[in-house]
């Protein structure tokens, strides 16, 4: 596996793949692997004939009194784990590398990033996009793999894609989640034991939803509520959003459908959590 730490080394690498008519596949991480990311990798290294994976935890898409600073961090082990997975190329650029101290350009895509996590983290997928831009001009990829769990991240990445004319395939990748239900986040190992059975909820309260779903349930706004209920009486639990929206445009459903997805935020003893699902399949 090559380590390349300067863009433009990795713009050098990238050209002569594509001088030899070869093909790359990127997965933008922040790093602290787990098997969520690992699944990422596993996936682009058939996509492609080269597979890169980035290690950038981008300050940009961090709030002020977000955890940018304590955002967890092993890069010993993620290179590691990255060459055990088939990774060809890990980019782990410098601060500096991407944004210089003259640096003031920033991609932004405006209606998709307004709700749900761009309603309560402001400025969050303007950070996201505009460091992804980057990558997606330092990398040249072919193909680009996303996780499903960051849905609205996704959503944005391939509007953002096909606004600008792109010849990227965006790949999502279904929720991979702990063998208790729990969608795997680096920021669970800021949960202790309590805080992780706490954190279940979640998924209960998307099991529960599509439970009522699949039984004939049709108003959204009924289930949010009791959705909302339920977590409110959790010891430590404080509902940022519940809502069930249609997954094609993020809209809010004004009827339970196949097309309804249900996304929640909530922050467990006061880490944020998302988790998502389709409420019928």
């Amino acid at each position: 596996m090559e380590i390349i730490t300067s863009s433009r080394s990795m713009t050098e690498w990238a050209n002569s793949r594509l001088y030899s008519r070869e093909t790359i596949c990127l997965v933008p991480t922040m790093g602290y692997f787990h098997e969520g990311h690992l699944a990422l990798m596993r996936e682009g290294g058939g996509l492609a004939d080269y597979l890169v994976v980035s290690l950038f935890v981008n300050p940009r898409q961090f709030g002020p009194t977000e955890d940018f600073e304590k955002y967890p961090r092993d890069l010993e082990r993620d290179m590691r784990l990255a060459r055990e997975n088939g990774v060809d190329v890990m980019f782990i650029p410098e601060m500096v590398d991407l944004y210089p101290p003259d640096f003031q350009t920033e991609v932004r895509v405006m209606e998709l990033s307004r709700p749900l996590c761009g309603a309560s983290r402001p400025g969050h997928f303007d950070g996201v996009t505009t460091v992804v831009a980057k990558l997606f001009n330092l990398v040249k990829p072919h193909v680009a793999v996303f996780g499903e769990k960051d849905f609205q991240q996704l959503a944005v990445i391939r509007r953002m894609v096909a606004d600008l004319n792109w010849d990227i395939e965006i790949a999502g990748h279904p929720v991979v989640r702990e063998s208790s239900g729990l969608a795997m986040s680096s920021r669970n190992s800021y949960l202790d034991e309590e805080g992780h059975r706490k954190a279940l909820s979640l998924y209960r309260a998307l099991e529960f939803a599509a439970e009522q779903a699949s039984g004939g349930a049709t108003d959204p706004t009924l289930l949010e509520k009791q959705i909302k209920e339920k977590l409110a009486g959790l010891s430590g639990a404080e509902v940022d959003y519940v809502e069930i929206v249609q997954a094609d445009t993020l809209e809010k459903s004004k009827m339970i459908n196949h097309n309804s997805l249900l996304v929640l935020a909530v922050r467990i003893d006061g880490i944020r959590l998302i988790d998502n699902r389709m409420l019928l399949r």
